[in-house]
């Protein structure tokens, strides 16, 4: 969109987070690390709590900062970059976890981890795709950091094109400013 066609309209189309890759697997993320806590981690531990708080804020956050867009390109980038964070967070979780119980963490080039990526080119995925690789807490955190390595390469895609898009194209406050000159006649 060019700046000229943003000119044209205040508030521009915004929302649409349910259909972004980034979204679709932070909901996978966050429906499996409840799956994965419940079934790992103690559930009066503060570890339980935040790994699913940490899911939950990844998952949110895209949402939020999708349907503040139409208003604030600052907000949107903002809450998408809490999102990215979160994820982090809980990557290191997963982390911790296998170093804690002495198991490993499989290798990017293992080929158990190539057949987790692949997963992502499937059109109906959802956690139940996942789940079948769930074949103890080794497998499961290992599909979880897979999972998560994923979803923060598509949030740093995502804000790297909001980022584009923002230079381009300015935001909500810029709109409002040339909708109010062009009105005045200047």
């Amino acid at each position: 969109m060019t700046n000229k066609t943003n000119r044209k309209k205040l508030i521009l189309p915004h929302g649409g987070y349910r259909k972004l890759k980034s979204y679709q697997t932070a909901e996978i993320i966050y429906d499996l690390t409840v799956i994965f806590c419940d079934r790992y981690i103690n559930k009066r531990s503060r570890t339980h709590d935040q790994m699913v708080q940490a899911a939950r804020s990844g998952k949110q956050n895209i949402a939020e900062g999708c349907q503040a867009s139409g208003t604030s390109k600052k907000t949107e980038l903002k809450l998408i970059n809490v999102a990215r964070a979160s994820l982090e967070e809980l990557l290191l979780d997963y982390e911790d976890f296998l170093r804690q119980k002495g198991l490993p963490q499989w290798g990017k080039d293992d080929s158990r981890v190539k057949e987790i990526r692949g997963l992502a080119y499937r059109s109906n995925r959802s956690y139940k795709t996942y789940l079948t690789y769930w074949t103890g807490a080794e497998a499961a955190a290992n599909v979880m950091i897979c999972l998560i390595n994923q979803g923060n390469f598509l949030l740093d895609r995502q804000l790297k094109s909001l980022e584009k898009d923002f230079l381009n194209n300015g935001g909500f406050t810029e709109r409002l400013y040339w909708q109010r000159k062009n009105r005045r006649g200047f």
